[in-house]
Order: C-alpha cells, then sequence, then structure tokens
C-alpha cells in the first residue's frame, strides 16, 4: 500500500488474462475508470465488457467507492478487460477483508487458457490441409 499527497491509499494490482497484462492502482473515490489515460466507455467501447472488468466491485458491494487507474497492454480488449477485472480483484485484497468474496466468484484464478501453437504441416493449430485420396 502506497500513500499520495491527498493522504489517500492507493491500493494495487497486477491482473493477466491471454497475452494481456494491465497494472491496476484504485484510490478511493466515485467510481470513475481510466484505461492508458482515456475514459473506461471510450477505450473498451463496449458497455459489456467495461461491466464485466468491474464485476469484483459488484461481489464486494463497494461499487462507485474506488476510482480505477490501469495501464494495459498487449492483447485484444477482450483479454484487457478479464486482465482488468483481475487486477482489480487483487487490488481489493490490500483494501480490505474480501478474500472470501472473490475467492469463491473465482475472481482471484488467473484464467489459464491461452492461444494454442500452430504446429508445421498444419494450416493453423488444429486445421489440416485437405485430404485427397487420388
Amino acid at each position: 500500500m502506497a500513500e499520495n499527497k491527498n493522504n489517500d491509499a492507493i491500493y494495487q494490482g497486477t491482473g493477466r488474462r491471454k497475452n494481456a497484462i494491465v497494472r491496476v492502482r484504485i484510490v478511493p473515490g466515485n467510481g470513475q475508470v481510466t484505461v492508458n489515460g482515456r475514459d473506461g466507455k471510450d477505450y473498451f467501447g463496449r458497455e459489456a465488457l467495461l461491466n464485466y472488468a468491474l464485476t469484483p466491485f459488484a461481489v464486494t458491494d463497494t461499487v462507485n467507492h474506488f476510482d480505477v487507474i490501469a495501464l494495459g497492454s498487449g492483447g485484444g480488449i477482450s483479454g484487457q478487460a478479464g486482465a482488468l477485472r483481475h487486477g482489480i480483484a487483487r487490488a481489493l485484497l490490500e483494501a480490505g477483508d474480501y478474500r472470501a468474496e472473490l475467492k469463491k466468484a473465482g475472481f482471484l484464478t488467473r484464467d489459464p487458457r491461452m492461444v494454442e501453437r500452430k504446429k508445421y504441416g498444419l494450416k493453423k493449430a488444429r486445421k489440416r490441409p485437405q485430404f485427397s485420396k487420388r
């Protein structure tokens, strides 16, 4: 936990999903979300992705209690939304005693699913060239 100029607490967490990594800081505030210097709605473009990222606040009954400042890199917007959710959950662990709720909802577990690598002789990871008998 770090302190800023206004003597408010800053809680940090790092979230990962697919190839996306998001560093999250949550500060007591009114629920404003900033990702890479842009408003959360503008950055993700879809309300559903932003709502998905903010579900840890709903589970812990802390909606509009914290402002979110995030720096994301890698992956696409869907992966970054998942990484933001993971980072917010980790930051909430520092902010209070929310471990039981977050663990039960599964927000503390990093999603291990990654893109499978392409194998030689194949068109994609598993798609094979068309078979011809003659």
